[in-house]
């Protein structure tokens, strides 16, 4: 099965239809949360998503926020700001969806969170000792995890959990066989790798294979459209430097 993996779209729905446009072919789709906050379009990106075919997705943090879930105090301002922003733009319908989104998924050997195994939601697997903490908690080989806006792969090197980090090797296709291996695929809305291209990755769970992807995007078509919707200035600017 060729499998579509995406995360942390952040509302940006010009990043997103250029992936979508740009992947090819598809049987599934994989959304590793966060289709809401920071950017411009919250309603049209989570109706664009939820059609997707084979699709599994899960709830992110800023999705959980929007709902009223999780206390604004613990973001930086410009999120809040953005937060409260999305909360009076979703529909009725957009906050249905984000509420039966489920936290963890196994996907057949693949297991899917936002954050990490430990913490679905919240904790940012942000390196090898974060991630060496996690791999006794997944049962399956392999863990796909979103929520730092990072592509990176920790690779385990012993039973105890002990791991290296990998960065993403866009030049070709990575084998996962005889590996324990947690993967991030980068962000679809908001990069933070400073590299502005929007980031997904191809899975082919019969072969085993792995495939990072950029893609350029019309950055100044979202910036414009977050600046005409008053949203903090920093996060339209920082969209053409991906950090």
């Amino acid at each position: 099965m060729r499998v579509l993996v995406i995360s942390d779209i952040h509302a940006n729905l010009v990043a997103l239809e250029t992936v979508l446009a740009q992947a090819g072919s598809y049987d599934a789709v994989w959304c590793l949360g966060d289709l809401v906050g920071y950017g411009p379009n919250p309603n049209e990106c989570v109706a664009r998503v939820r059609a997707l075919p084979g699709l599994i997705c899960l709830v992110g943090n800023h999705d959980k926020a929007v709902l009223g879930e999780i206390d604004l105090n613990v973001f930086n301002l410009d999120a809040r700001v953005a937060i409260a922003w999305t909360q009076r733009e979703v529909s009725r319908e957009t906050l249905a969806y984000l509420r039966a989104l489920p936290e963890a998924h196994q996907a057949g050997d693949f297991t899917l969170v936002h954050g990490s195994p430990r913490q679905p939601v919240w904790e940012y697997i942000l390196d090898r000792f974060i991630a060496r903490e996690n791999f006794p908690l997944i049962t399956t080989p392999w863990c796909l995890v979103g929520h730092t806006h990072t592509p990176v792969i920790y690779k385990e090197i012993s039973p105890d959990g002990d791991c290296d980090e990998e960065a993403p090797d866009y030049r070709r296709p990575r084998s996962l066989n005889g590996e324990r291996l947690i993967i991030n695929p980068g962000s679809v809305g908001q990069p933070r790798d400073n590299n502005p291209h929007a980031a997904y990755a191809i899975l082919d769970t019969g072969a085993r294979m792995w495939e990072y992807r950029r893609i350029l995007y019309d950055v100044a078509e979202t910036q414009n459209r977050m600046r005409v919707a008053r949203l903090p200035e920093r996060l339209a600017s920082r969209l053409a430097y991906g950090w």
